[in-house]
């Protein structure tokens, strides 16, 4: 599960959270490539969807990470 520019903190948790925010943080980035440069309109009627899921998903990360410090 680790990630090389994140170091664990050896709470699953917190680990997970953080290391999702990142994911799909990524994940958006490339979604939005997909909307500028792809072609297929089901592909980029998908990264617009993901954009706004993954979007949605890294707010209650966030906010999970918040209560939780």
């Amino acid at each position: 599960m680790a990630h090389p520019s994140m170091p664990m903190t050896g709470n699953q948790d917190r680990d997970f959270a953080t290391m999702m925010v990142a994911h799909h943080q990524g994940a958006i980035q490339m979604a939005r490539q997909q909307l500028v440069r792809g072609r297929d309109p089901e592909l980029k009627a998908l990264a617009a969807k993901m954009i706004q899921d993954q979007d949605r998903e890294i707010t209650q990360l966030q906010a999970w990470l918040g209560r939780n410090r």
